[in-house]
């Protein structure tokens, strides 16, 4: 008898994490590393809320919280919802979880059974697929095309669309591309959603302030408010406000989906922790100014990136309208050899060889469903995305 259950054993390690831990491991032993793998806001959490967590410890809010969360912060979280969203919820429709991931990962374990499918556009964020194989669903995945800029198309999706879909993720701006849909763009989608009345959409907007020029962030449940109804609208502090270690997600929902994640949730983990709750209550009710200017200084990394990666040989770089990643084609350079003789036949071929000779870490695309490509992330200084996209340079020139 296998002492590991079935569910694991479906489960591949995060190639994120492994990625961002390798580069880690080459640091510590001495090697000049550039990791670009991860996908965390180099800037600190804004000082408003670390003195709004500092007040909670000094009133003794140190004690458990209700499971979906103390009442202030599902205010707020409602509050934000109407605010920037224009969708009503109750505070009672909402749940707060540990991080956007235990979010998602509550609402597919609460609603999926054996058999039900689940459609994630590829590239996809490198856990969707691991979350609903361990549910006891079957991922589906939809690849998308880089000339249409990583968007899910109507068409791919009617045609994806089974008796047994139970959900589609959809993720705006995506990790790991940077796409974000339009209105007109996800109108087509929820066009086809609305003919497919048993499908029910999970919304991933943990970017949503993160988007340049004059794009216009919207999400599923305001484009299409029909879809309202059995659409769960995720998001969370850790990418706006910088907060990615304080661990808070949010959600909300229909009441029947949020009374069936806290009670799962009252069995798991209970409640999030107390004091990071009461600082995403000031993060959400407090000053939003520092998120434009913040906004504007990752917009010129993607410039710079875009460029740079652009002139590299081999290498197409789309420009994303979000988030803070591109994922760049590297088909030109399959086939291949590098400098230390070893023949490029996948992406992983060409990130592995990237960090050895030029100790440059970034993520293998297949990894998110969708290859030949690699995901940076732009996340760090101008300094260190200038010498990395260098180094890419020096690299892609260099293959035989």
């Amino acid at each position: 008898m296998a002492f590991i259950s079935d569910a694991l054993l479906r489960v591949k390690p995060s190639a994120t994490i492994a990625a961002t831990q390798k580069a880690r491991e080459l640091k510590a032993a001495g090697r000049d590393i550039i990791s670009l793998s991860i996908g965390e806001p180099d800037f600190d959490t804004p000082d408003n809320i670390k003195r709004a967590a500092i007040a909670a410890i000094e009133r003794g809010e140190t004690k458990y919280t209700p499971v979906a969360g103390i009442q202030p912060l599902r205010e707020a979280i409602a509050a934000k919802f109407k605010r920037e969203n224009g969708l009503d919820y109750k505070p009672s429709q909402t749940i707060v979880g540990t991080g956007g991931k235990h979010i998602l990962f509550n609402a597919l374990l609460a609603t999926v059974n054996p058999g039900d499918e689940v459609i994630i556009p590829a590239p996809y964020w490198v856990s969707y697929p691991d979350m609903v194989e361990i549910a006891g669903g079957t991922p589906v995945p939809v690849e998308t095309r880089m000339a249409q800029g990583f968007k899910l198309q109507p068409e791919d999706l009617e045609r994806a669309i089974t008796p047994k879909t139970k959900w589609i993720i959809l993720n705006s701006p995506s990790n790991p591309s940077g796409a974000a849909y339009s209105h007109d763009e996800l109108k087509a989608v929820t066009d086809v959603l609305l003919r497919h009345p048993h499908v029910w959409v999970l919304t991933d907007d943990i970017y949503e302030h993160l988007t340049y020029g004059d794009f216009k962030f919207v999400t599923v449940a305001q484009v299409e408010p029909n879809l309202i109804d059995r659409t769960l609208t995720m998001n969370g502090v850790s990418k706006s406000y910088a907060m990615t270690g304080w661990r808070i997600g949010y959600a909300a929902g229909p009441d029947k989906l949020i009374k069936a994640m806290d009670l799962l949730q009252g069995q798991q983990t209970s409640g999030a922790c107390s004091i990071a709750q009461w600082a995403s209550v000031e993060a959400l009710n407090g000053p939003q100014d520092f998120i434009p200017e913040r906004r504007k200084i990752f917009e010129a990394r993607r410039d710079l990136v875009v460029s740079m990666l652009g002139q590299a040989k081999y290498l197409k770089c789309p420009s994303p309208e979000g988030a803070f990643y591109v994922y760049p084609s590297l088909a030109e350079a399959i086939g291949r050899k590098a400098p230390n003789g070893k023949k490029i036949e996948t992406d992983e071929d060409f990130v592995s060889a990237l960090l050895e000779l030029e100790g440059v870490a970034v993520v293998q695309g297949t990894a998110f469903g969708l290859g030949p490509n690699f995901r940076v992330s732009y996340a760090t200084s101008t300094e260190v995305l200038e010498d990395a996209c260098t180094k890419i340079q020096r690299f892609c020139a260099s293959l035989d």
